[in-house]
C-alpha cells in the first residue's frame, strides 16, 4: 500500500484559476487540473491508495468551509481514498473553539503554511494553535522552508520550529518538503534529536527535468532520512505541483531498504495518523 501524505486540491470553481495563478509565482507546470477527480486518476495511475488533502485557510473566513468539506471528503474515503486534514487561520480568533470543532468532525489533523498565511512560525498565534491542537491529539502539518513561489523572508525555518518545540512542547509536528525546503543541511544539524515527524514531498531530483533545482539527490535524501529516523517520516508528493507516479518510482529507486520503504510509504501514516 502507498499513502500520499501531501497533497491538494481546489474548488471546482476555483480550480483553474488557482493553478494558473501558483503556476505563474512558481514557475512549475501542475500535473493534475487540481480537482479531487484529477487526483483520484493520478493515485490510480501511480498506485496510490490513499491521499491526504491539506487545506490552507488564506482568511480566516474560510476556515469553517474548509473543515466542513474536509469531513465530508473523510466520510467517503474508502470509496474515493481521499482523506483530509483541516485548516485554521492565525487570524482565527476562537482558536480552542474551532480546534474542538475539527475534532469532533473526526478530522486527524491541521495544516498550517506561514508563508501563504503571512505569518512567522513562531508567532505567538500559531504557538497557541500548536499547543491546543497537541493537547487534542491532532497532527499539525507545517510547510517548512523555503516556498518556491513566494519570495522571501522564509516564514518557517528550523530556528523558528526549535522556538515553537521549547514553548510548546508538541510531539505533534509534521515538517513537510524534509523539514524545510532547501534549507536541509541546517535542518539535519538543528533538529535531528527532536520530536518531530517529516513528509518527503517536494524534495526529490526527479523534479530538476522540470526546472526545479536545488532539489536532493537519492544519496542526500537517503542519508537525511537516516539521520531522522525511517519510522518518522511520511511519504508525501504535494501533488499536483509534482507527479504521484514519478515520485514513486523515483523513491522506489533509492537505496532505502524494503522495510525502510515500506514504513515511509504506508506503515508509520497508519501507525501515526490512521485512516
Amino acid at each position: 500500500m502507498i499513502i500520499d501524505a501531501h497533497t491538494h486540491t481546489y474548488p471546482e470553481t476555483i480550480a483553474k484559476r488557482a493553478i494558473e495563478k501558483l503556476e505563474k509565482n512558481s514557475g512549475t507546470k501542475a500535473h493534475t487540473n487540481g480537482v479531487q477527480s484529477g487526483l483520484m486518476a493520478s493515485m490510480k495511475e501511480a498506485g496510490i491508495s490513499y491521499s491526504l488533502l491539506l487545506p490552507v485557510a488564506t482568511s480566516k473566513k474560510q476556515v469553517d468551509t474548509i473543515n466542513e468539506v474536509a469531513a465530508e471528503t473523510n466520510a467517503k474515503a474508502l470509496e474515493t481514498g481521499l482523506l483530509s486534514f483541516g485548516g485554521i487561520h492565525p487570524e482565527t480568533e476562537n482558536v480552542s473553539e474551532v480546534l474542538n470543532r475539527i475534532k469532533a468532525l473526526g478530522l486527524k489533523g491541521i495544516k498550517i503554511h506561514p508563508d501563504y498565511q503571512g505569518t512567522f512560525f513562531n508567532d505567538i498565534r500559531y504557538k497557541r494553535i500548536v499547543e491546543k491542537a497537541t493537547e487534542l491529539g491532532l497532527y499539525i502539518t507545517v510547510h517548512a522552508g523555503v516556498d518556491i513561489g513566494m519570495p522571501d523572508p522564509v516564514h518557517c525555518t528550523p530556528n523558528h520550529v526549535l522556538e515553537v518545540l521549547k514553548d510548546t512542547e508538541s510531539d505533534h509536528l509534521i515538517l513537510a518538503h524534509m523539514g524545510g525546503w532547501r534549507l536541509w543541511n541546517e535542518v539535519k544539524e538543528k533538529l535531528m534529536e527532536k520530536p518531530l515527524y517529516f513528509d518527503t514531498s517536494f524534495s526529490g531530483d526527479y523534479l530538476q527535468k522540470e526546472g526545479v533545482s536545488g532539489m536532493l539527490t537519492k544519496e542526500a535524501f537517503v542519508d537525511l532520512i537516516h539521520a531522522m529516523g525511517s519510522d518518522r517520516v511520511l511519504f508525501g508528493t504535494d501533488s499536483p505541483w509534482s507527479g504521484q507516479k514519478d515520485a514513486v518510482q523515483w523513491f522506489m529507486e533509492t537505496d532505502l531498504t524494503e522495510t525502510e520503504k515500506k514504513k515511509i510509504l504506508s506503515d508509520n501514516f497508519i501507525r501515526i495518523i490512521g485512516i
